[in-house]
């Protein structure tokens, strides 16, 4: 994996697709959010529908934002069957292959708890858990039921369990020091009681952590259907055509998005639980996106667009961590406070984020044109 890129290969060449729609996902944490965001203020529409799918939603619901975070773990799982079968054609062994999936899982842990600011060796207040460290753990676990479970049924059997014992921890066990409150609320769920009982320093608030241990096992369900994605499009069974597989996902997308929503009338869908529902619906989502993206660039072959995307998308975990160590937006200042300057005051936000845009995609577009690749 280098910066989040796997060398995937079809039977006709590069799975570009993959790339492409990661450095789509992370154009939204890059600087577009804003930008969309501030080009509605400009326009006299600081309030509108589009502005609220730019934020996550505050508990239970589903907004644009909300997609990010699981996208990019179930790309990740798409990744998976291409890079096992790749080692295991190299000859590695079963062993080999595990020590690496757990040594990427941790190495992902560990570099969370670098971006949330390790290295000030304020041990006392560090926030254990993070978006690269559920990454780690869920990508890790999903990969390792992968490999020891063989065949395709058994693995949908685990993946069902994961997400019904997941319901049932939360619907049925509230927390102790909240016995009468609902048990999909903060106070009363059980995930975000034993957060703060047995991290109650370490977590990203005084009352629950949104990448907390406990529903961090939903997420193995997310990389697992990426996996799903990953063995499907891998598939070279005479007559299954890019473009059935395209309509297969398209179809599995329907099914799990209605399933998200009938089943979401019980069960809230909820990102910062990862409820079961919430992994239906971002499933939904990261699938239909996918499908899109396979289509238009690995089927049809209209590639040449891609470049923008992809240039984000192979350094992915680099942009990341860097955004913690480099000043990009004194960067900008100092390379567009001239351009800045030539629009009238009630553009300047919106210049500027183009500008600080700009600056993120040109530093990695150095890293890609000299073959710099962060890799874990």
């Amino acid at each position: 994996m280098t910066g989040g890129m796997i060398v995937e290969q079809t039977k006709e060449g590069r799975l570009w697709s993959l790339d492409a729609l990661r450095g789509f996902d992370m154009l939204f944490i890059t600087g577009l959010s804003a930008l969309v965001v501030r080009v509605c203020k400009l326009c006299g529409s600081p309030e509108c529908w589009l502005v609220k799918q730019m934020s996550h939603v505050r508990w239970d619901g589903f907004a644009h934002h909300d997609t990010i975070f699981p996208l990019f773990l179930f790309i990740a799982g798409i990744s998976f069957p291409f890079s096992l079968a790749k080692q295991r054609d190299n000859g590695s062994s079963e062993t080999k292959i595990t020590l690496r999936i757990i040594r990427r899982g941790m190495v992902l842990f560990l570099l969370g708890m670098v971006y949330n600011g390790m290295l000030d060796f304020n041990f006392a207040r560090l926030r254990i858990f993070s978006v690269l460290g559920r990454i780690g753990l869920a990508w890790m676990f999903a990969a390792l039921i992968w490999t020891r479970v063989k065949k395709i049924w058994p693995r949908i059997a685990v993946t069902l369990l994961i997400l019904v014992g997941y319901w049932a921890l939360t619907r049925f066990f509230v927390a102790p020091d909240h016995p009468n409150a609902s048990p999909f609320t903060v106070e009363g769920n059980i995930c975000c009681w034993f957060d703060r009982t047995f991290f109650p320093n370490h977590i990203y608030n005084a009352k629950y952590d949104p990448e907390g241990l406990l529903s961090a096992i939903p997420a193995i369900a997310t990389a697992l259907l990426g996996m799903f994605t990953g063995a499907l499009v891998r598939n070279r069974q005479s007559g299954l055509t890019g473009g059935k597989k395209t309509l297969f996902m398209f179809g599995a997308a329907l099914v799990f998005g209605v399933a998200a929503v009938v089943w979401g009338r019980w069960y809230p869908i909820n990102k910062a639980l990862w409820s079961s529902t919430f992994v239906l619906a971002a499933a939904s989502y990261s699938l239909a996106m996918f499908a899109l993206f396979y289509w238009v660039i690995d089927v049809l072959e209209l590639r040449r667009w891609t470049l923008y995307f992809r240039v984000i998308g192979m350094n992915s975990i680099t942009i990341y961590m860097a955004s913690r160590f480099i000043d990009f937006e004194r960067a900008n200042r100092f390379f567009f406070r001239g351009v800045i300057g030539l629009f009238p005051k009630t553009a300047t936000e919106v210049v500027s984020t183009v500008g600080y845009m700009a600056v993120v995609w040109l530093f990695l577009y150095f890293l890609y044109r000299h073959k710099i690749f962060f890799k874990v």
